[in-house]
């Protein structure tokens, strides 16, 4: 947003956080060090915090390459899908993602610095923000929890606890791991979003790795069992095995497979509320260009689809290996089959760098309607509550069905938003019309939310549209009827003066040079920090290039003795995994500090 944002907000400053910073007590309670994890919350933020492109690449790998991969890949092995659709669709719906994210959520964040929350309560009032908060921090628990569930779901191996098929739990230990997963991403999402990024960035790469590791390693195996020489020698024996193994085209009985067009489609909607609805202005109004919205695609082109296409290789050997229905796979299993003790840590943190942005976004939604709540206790209370969801496994069972409906009910709010921000000054209305009206209630905008969705779901369910193709028309729909209702509700009379009209673009302010004290200076740092910060580095680095040669290596190698190289990689990968995140952590730790004194 404009200039006219920044000026509304000056006044506004001087919130609880902003006291506390400005009476320089040294925080003694663990309530008082909370309050101050400020994450700007209701204003926009300043310059000073904006945050680097490698918190965003590190944010995006992280949260796209989920534990959820494993069971969105393995799904599409069994709807039928052929390798033409898989490959050629899911690059396709992924560039659109990323183009998304780029062209339409990232320009509107940084323009106006805010989240949607709290930027829709000025375009729509009150009551429908208040509408739209709680849904948003409803089904953001919901998916929260489900991330949670996929966790836990490796979790229970190593104890012995059997697999919850059920929508219940079926063993009070799965509820205990459950916790202590929940307690974790709690506590990384109360943190804000730089713990957020810091921790992305040392898991992602890693992550990205063991999912390319699992399909590599296991592709041998297939070829063993559907090629006449045993080993793949050219990529027409590649999609030999593709076809007859992996991605038959063979759907369930008594189900309709799915096409070129519906998988790009999925991969397009799998965030729709994100990019198009919006809702990751909470995390790009950090960024300092809009261009950084194109760091999305280290999660959509490495995670969703990469990961999915490796996933599906790892489901289809895993299936075949235990000789059992894909469908009776979870996660976790399929992972362990694949990697070892390392692909229980992978769904582990996967889990965590997924759900723990969704339980941010969560706290931040409500924030919005809990005005005199820190974000701390909110986060807290929203963590609770998904963690309790996350013990009842019944989202994990209709994920993608959830994940369409999702993004279809928060959607068209990012239409509202789009066509007053983008189409009202183009036409002449007055932007934040309601706001300068005062109104509480904006009738167009929940009159065009809710007939967006009525129109949706009668399509739906009279089978005149598939649901993953519902959101192009239901988008145009939202901003035709926005922009209707609103010039009969008065969006077109002149609330403003032309001189206060919120400008279409804004250049970043320029940056205040700060006189530090020579006594809050920070001392440079040492030959011997930085040697031992160049050598954890170069550790990391080592342990990911391991994790990626040896299972390059069994690929290569051929059929003759491949079990016997498989299960030692499935025993010895956890070792380069464990020392990756030593040393990884140490270098992200020191890298952070060294930075911060420069």
């Amino acid at each position: 947003m404009g200039n006219a944002v920044i000026r509304f907000w000056e006044g506004k400053r001087l919130t609880g956080h902003r006291l506390m910073a400005n009476e320089r007590k040294r925080p003694r309670s663990l309530t008082e060090r909370l309050d101050q994890l400020y994450e700007f919350d209701r204003e926009p933020v300043s310059e000073n915090r904006l945050q680097p492109g490698r918190y965003f690449a590190g944010l995006y790998a992280g949260e796209h390459v989920a534990g959820t991969e494993f069971v969105i890949g393995a799904l599409f092995v069994g709807w039928g899908a052929t390798p033409r659709d898989i490959f050629f669709g899911l690059l396709l719906g992924n560039l659109m993602a990323v183009l998304s994210w780029t062209l339409i959520c990232a320009p509107i964040a940084v323009q106006t610095r805010l989240t949607l929350y709290w930027y829709l309560r000025r375009i729509a009032g009150p009551a429908a923000t208040f509408v739209y908060n709680v849904l948003n921090a409803v089904l953001f628990c919901i998916l929260g929890g489900c991330m949670i569930t996929v966790s836990a779901s490796a979790v229970r191996i190593p104890f012995g606890i059997p697999a919850q098929t059920n929508w219940y739990p079926e063993d009070f230990r799965f509820v205990l791991v459950v916790l202590v997963v929940g307690a974790v991403v709690i506590t990384l999402a109360i943190l804000g979003f730089k713990s957020l990024a810091q921790f992305s960035s040392v898991c992602s790469p890693w992550m990205i790795l063991m999912f390319f590791a699992g399909g590599l390693a296991l592709l041998p195996g297939l070829a063993l069992r559907t090629l006449d020489h045993g080993e793949i020698r050219s990529i027409a024996d590649f999609w030999t095995i593709a076809t007859q193994t992996i991605w038959t085209g063979v759907p369930p009985d008594g189900q309709p497979s799915i096409g070129f067009w519906h998988v790009a489609a999925f991969a397009w909607i799998c965030n729709l509320a994100m990019h198009v609805g919006l809702s990751d202005m909470a995390l790009l109004r950090y960024a300092r260009r809009p261009a950084y919205g194109l760091f999305s695609a280290f999660g959509m082109i490495l995670g969703h689809y990469g990961a999915w296409i490796c996933a599906g290789i790892m489901g289809a050997a895993t299936a075949l290996i235990l000789r059992t229905e894909l469908s009776n796979i979870d996660s976790g299993e399929l992972a362990m089959q694949a990697l070892g003790v390392a692909g229980i840590i992978a769904v582990v943190i996967a889990g965590w760098t997924t759900s723990n942005p969704t339980l941010y976004r969560a706290g931040l939604a409500l924030q919005a309607v809990t005005p005199n709540w820190p974000r701390w206790l909110v986060t807290l209370c929203i963590g609770v509550v998904t963690t309790v969801v996350a013990c009842f496994p019944f989202v994990f069972t209709k994920l993608l069905d959830f994940v369409g409906y999702y993004g279809l009910l928060l959607m068209p709010v990012g239409a509202i938003v789009f066509a007053e921000h983008w189409i009202f000054p183009k036409i002449g209305f007055t932007q934040m019309w309601a706001d300068k009206k005062k109104l509480i209630v904006s009738w167009p905008a929940l009159l065009s939310w809710g007939i967006a969705i009525a129109v949706a779901i009668t399509l739906e369910k009279t089978d005149t549209l598939h649901l993953f193709f519902l959101f192009i028309p239901v988008w145009f729909l939202t901003v035709g009827l926005y922009i209707l209702f609103a010039a009969f509700a008065g969006a077109r009379t002149p609330t403003l003066a032309a001189e206060d009209r919120p400008p279409i673009t804004q250049q970043p302010p320029p940056k205040k040079q700060h006189t530090i004290a020579p006594s809050q200076q920070r001392k440079p740092q040492t030959a011997g920090g930085s040697l031992l910060l160049w050598i954890s580095g170069g550790i990391a680095l080592g342990c990911l290039l391991i994790c990626l040669v040896w299972p390059l290596w069994i690929f290569l190698k051929g059929p003759i003795g491949y079990d016997e190289r498989f299960d030692f990689f499935r025993r010895g990968l956890i070792w380069p995994t464990l020392i990756y995140f030593v040393s990884g952590t140490y270098w992200a730790i020191k890298r952070e500090s060294s930075s911060q004194s420069n």
